[in-house]
């Protein structure tokens, strides 16, 4: 997915609702940082886990956020233009201008599916990391990224389309074995899956209903039959059928 201004500004309110937040604070107990220690954030969006992670490791450490999109490091910059240990880089995730063996940790928060070389990006976040130091991805299973009360074939439809919007779907069924691979052991996975079941213009699902239908019309489908999706979305609240699923996992593993 390309993160236009528009679409930047609807991740950050999804960074900014509840599911965002909690997913942060589950990032950060699972790298349990110490003060002066040196951290990335692959594909770091607005910068909100940033402002968090500058925190964890004081003034003494250095935080790397990474991101291709100008408009989304803009963001960033706004948002930790205070903080005074805090770095951002443009570029891409598969060729990181950091030097060999020079992070303690790394983070990822729904990056990685939308990067089409899986691998190669694997292999140089496993290069800029120290011995003994752990990567935390958290991915969506966009099989269960699904939306409950509108009529099964019109569903069906939205959510087909929305599939092209990354390149991998299920990247939480392979990413153990991938890390297996590149030398990671002490690998876990936590999920942090989240059931929506009224509509609400600050939840998440207010915000996946509003890609959805943008990314249906960009794929061809109808603006009448995008219209009538949202239009049987607000039906089914009233009639207390409606509801919205996500499944995201956290993966862990230290690099031996």
């Amino acid at each position: 997915m390309k993160f236009d201004p528009e679409l930047s500004i609807i991740q950050q309110k999804m960074a900014a609702s509840s599911a965002g937040i909690n997913r942060r604070q589950a990032v950060l107990k699972a790298l349990d940082l110490k003060s002066g220690q040196t951290v990335l954030d692959v594909g770091c969006g607005g910068g909100h886990l940033l402002e968090d992670l500058s925190l964890a490791v004081g003034k003494n450490g250095s935080v790397y956020g990474l991101d291709p999109s100008e408009s989304q490091l803009k963001s960033a910059e706004s948002r930790c233009k205070e903080l005074t240990n805090v770095k951002l880089i443009s570029g891409s995730a598969s060729k990181i201008e950091l030097k060999a063996k020079s992070c303690d940790s790394v983070t990822s928060i729904q990056t990685l599916e939308y990067i089409k070389n899986l691998d190669s990006t694997l292999a140089e976040i496993t290069r800029i990391l120290r011995s003994n130091s752990i990567f935390i991805n958290v991915s969506v299973l966009w099989d269960h990224f699904k939306f409950y009360g509108p009529e099964e074939k019109l569903n069906n439809l939205m959510h087909e389309a929305f599939k092209s919007h990354c390149f991998h779907q299920m990247i939480p069924m392979v990413l153990e074995g991938k890390l297996n691979e590149l030398g990671f052991r002490n690998l876990k996975n936590k999920g942090l899956s989240y059931l929506v079941t009224h509509r609400n213009n600050n939840s998440p699902a207010a915000h996946a209903e509003i890609i959805i239908a943008k990314h249906a019309l960009k794929q061809g489908v109808s603006q009448e039959k995008v219209l009538d999706w949202q239009k049987q979305l607000v039906r089914a609240e009233k009639n207390q059928t409606y509801g919205f699923t996500s499944f995201p996992v956290l993966t862990s593993g230290y690099l031996i």
